[in-house]
């Protein structure tokens, strides 16, 4: 099945890169990936669940914004959490079916979170790949140490210089991302191509997410999570919702998930012993499966 590409430009000024398989009108699976990612991640399971045989839908994933040739606003400020939302609700509604579901990885899990508990009507399920609830998130951050040291990396991609030390050898810093937790051999030559044809127009976008975020360890001259309350209203998730969860993910750590069905009740919990964070590329068949039960539960 071919990948459609376009540009879908949003009413309120901000334009899309998107990714598509099956057919427009047929309910919707819309995928968010994360950082250093981008929408490329995602055609095996667009074109998977495009096809009669499971379920026949229209499969759409989206660069972000500030990723690949969408729109890359200078200002770190239109990174923040709600116009993140914003694109996402907006491209939505622009698809003019049904959300069947929402599926979400890494910074795309963190916008996810935020699309179903400000806007519950909007979709039906929401499934989450090791994206840390912002409740979780900020209670961890704020008490755990484990966690604020596997965090710490953060405070490095908000550096000013933070483009320039990953940019050097060739990307070496960002490709070790991926084979920090092994030889990540789902990683061939063909997708490194890939993913520096990414970085190589839009890292700046990518790391503005972490810049115009609070939620990071506290530094001397940050208080960073420490300095922030989030109402419980903003934490909700009332829809069905998927969490496969990566064990073997150093950077977000498996407690995140401790206590996560207080703020979704709706819960379904699946922790993954044999995957990292980018259980995506390491587990394809199992997400699949998993994902595949969740639209049919």
């Amino acid at each position: 099945m071919t990948i459609e590409t376009w540009q879908q430009a949003l009413p309120h000024g901000i334009t899309l890169s998107c990714r598509a398989a099956g057919e427009r009108g047929r309910p919707v699976l819309l995928f968010l990936h994360g950082f250093p990612e981008a929408a490329f991640i995602w055609d095996d399971l667009l074109e998977h669940f495009a096809q009669e045989a499971n379920g026949g839908y229209r499969c759409v994933a989206p660069n972000l914004r500030g990723y690949e040739a969408s729109s890359q606003p200078a200002d770190v400020s239109a990174y923040r959490p709600r116009h993140l939302v914003q694109d996402v609700v907006a491209l939505a509604q622009l698809e003019g079916a049904p959300l069947a579901c929402l599926v979400a990885h890494d910074w795309g899990g963190a916008v996810a979170w935020g699309v179903a508990n400000q806007q519950p009507p909007l979709l039906q399920r929401l499934a989450i790949l090791n994206a840390p609830h912002p409740g979780t998130f900020l209670q961890a951050l704020q008490h755990s140490e484990a966690q604020r040291q596997a965090s710490a990396y953060m405070n490095f991609l908000v550096r000013p210089d933070a483009e320039a030390l990953l940019r050097e050898d060739g990307y070496r810093r960002l490709f070790g991302f991926f084979t920090h937790w092994g030889p990540a051999s789902w990683l061939t030559e063909a997708m490194k191509a890939q993913y520096r044809a990414v970085w190589d127009r839009s890292l700046t976008g990518g790391l503005n997410y972490y810049r115009a975020s609070p939620l990071r360890p506290a530094r001397t001259d940050d208080p960073g999570a420490s300095a922030i309350t989030l109402p419980r209203e903003m934490l909700t998730v009332d829809v069905p919702t998927l969490v496969l969860w990566g064990l073997q993910d150093t950077a977000l750590l498996p407690e995140l998930v401790d206590g996560l069905e207080a703020y979704v009740p709706r819960l379904a919990l699946h922790k993954v012993a044999e995957a990292s964070h980018w259980i995506v590329h390491e587990q394809p068949a199992l997400v699949v499966e998993r994902l595949a039960e969740f639209l049919q539960s």
